[in-house]
């Protein structure tokens, strides 16, 4: 089973650290922020640190000799790239250190009916990570019908990928719980959900997992553990 647990009362703060993918997407982003990315998700112990690709190689030599996963986005935050370009920056990300990638589906390609392309989309990333690359792929669920998200979530399990992911926090609205419950029900128990945008705080977090996520995506990780409400968007 992929899920990496389900908790229906308060969690430690060390069961939620192993949930959350410490983010920094943020196009204005330094080397010193880098650092300190590093340094927190080394201090709470977080499953992952989630960056762009220009900065997996950086973060790979931060986090050698740690359990924590180097995390890179890939087609981010458009998802609208062509995919051979998706799949050399997937092959880029994986040679320079990247353990797990979270690329976003092409969202005007879904929307257009274009099922087949989605499809091939995914599978060219999918291919590029082989058996040993996790493989998220975000659907972007502020742009998306409820039909067109159970079709996102259908065909990201038809393809391999191991997780679907709701948004990549630059667009519309973030993770909601009804959302997360509608990706669960749709992928099964076997697939990964990961919850990422708007969350803030400890008990959203934890709700977003109650409701069936396996991941934690938050730019404000560290604010969550302390238990404060952070006013990181992503």
């Amino acid at each position: 089973m992929n899920r990496e647990n389900s908790y229906s009362k308060p969690m430690t703060p060390l069961e939620l650290a192993r949930h959350i993918d410490h983010t920094l997407l943020k196009p204005e982003a330094t080397l010193k922020q880098f650092d300190k990315l590093c340094e927190e998700a080394k201090l709470y112990q977080f499953k992952s640190v989630c960056v762009n690709s220009s900065q997996v190689s950086l973060v790979a030599k931060k986090l050698k000799g740690t359990s924590i996963k180097v995390c890179s986005v890939i087609g981010f935050p458009l998802g609208a790239m062509a995919t051979k370009s998706k799949a050399f920056e997937a092959k880029t990300a994986i040679e320079d250190g990247a353990d797990e990638l979270d690329m976003v589906l092409n969202i005007g390609w879904l929307k257009s009916g274009k099922l087949d392309f989605v499809e091939d989309d995914i599978r060219a990333v999918k291919e590029a990570c082989g058996n040993k690359i996790t493989l998220k792929v975000i659907i972007e669920t502020s742009l998306l019908t409820e039909e067109e998200k159970i079709l996102a979530c259908e065909i990201s399990k038809k393809t391999g990928a191991d997780f679907v992911k709701t948004s990549t926090g630059f667009t519309g609205s973030g993770a909601t719980v009804e959302d997360i419950k509608l990706m669960r029900r749709v992928v099964g128990p076997d697939m990964g959900v990961k919850a990422s945008g708007g969350i803030r705080d400890y008990k959203t977090a934890v709700a977003m997992i109650n409701a069936g996520a396996n991941r934690i995506g938050a730019g404000g990780s560290v604010a969550i553990m302390k238990g404060i409400e952070s006013d990181e968007n992503y």
